[in-house]
């Protein structure tokens, strides 16, 4: 049963373990220290639990994540940690410097808007056999330009030394380039970023192997 109301008040997550998106907002919602209910929505069981009426009724795209907090339900993940920066500003998000800002919206937007739909659950069921190689193809497609641009920004991380946004969305975006086999070898600044990123507390916690609807199987 799918249900809107945590305990205590706290906010409510619908997602599923892997869904890139779901780990984003998971991500934030760990660096902010933000206690949240998760509730399950199983994207393969059923047909797509995502599917039902009960769920159009929270999230009218049918997909995940949507977060019910402060009254409201949200969808889109990067909707979503906007919301959270701007109503828990610490620790921030976003940079300071404007110039900075900029270059973390546009690898954000790349990642969400130039190589994860293209590669989601969505569009590769409707793929067929060859959905491996299009996976790789659209991801490679987006490190490929990726690549220089962070070269060109990173510091410790995506943009300088501080987590921002850009982080959040590179981290299950290069989960999902390993579990397509893409070759992450062309791309030595991304993994470098990546590595670093893995070893921060609230990467690990959010991390699809240990969700509460994480397969045995699959748990770390």
């Amino acid at each position: 049963m799918i249900s809107s109301v945590g305990r205590l008040n706290k906010p409510v997550l619908y997602g599923y373990y892997r869904s890139s998106c779901s780990w984003r907002v998971r991500i934030a919602l760990a660096l902010k220290g933000i206690e949240f209910e998760q509730q399950a929505i199983n994207l393969i069981k059923d047909g797509g639990q995502q599917l039902t009426e009960q769920y159009k009724a929270i999230n009218p795209m049918q997909q995940v994540p949507a977060l019910s907090i402060d009254g409201i339900t949200l969808s889109q993940s990067l909707a979503i940690i906007h919301y959270i920066e701007e109503t828990r500003p610490e620790p921030r998000l976003l940079p300071a410097d404007p110039k900075q800002r900029a270059q973390v919206r546009m690898i954000c937007d790349i990642i969400t808007s130039g190589i994860q739909p293209l590669q989601n659950l969505y569009v590769i069921q409707k793929i067929g056999t060859e959905k491996v190689q299009w996976a790789q193809h659209f991801i490679n497609r987006g490190f490929d330009a990726l690549e220089p641009i962070l070269k060109k920004t990173a510091g410790q991380y995506c943009v300088g030394d501080e987590i921002s946004m850009a982080d959040i969305c590179l981290v299950p975006q290069v989960y999902n380039a390993e579990r397509f086999k893409v070759d992450m070898s062309p791309f030595p600044t991304m993994r470098r970023i990546n590595q670093s990123l893995c070893e921060i507390e609230a990467f690990k916690v959010s991390h699809p192997s240990c969700q509460p609807d994480t397969p045995d199987d699959l748990r770390a």
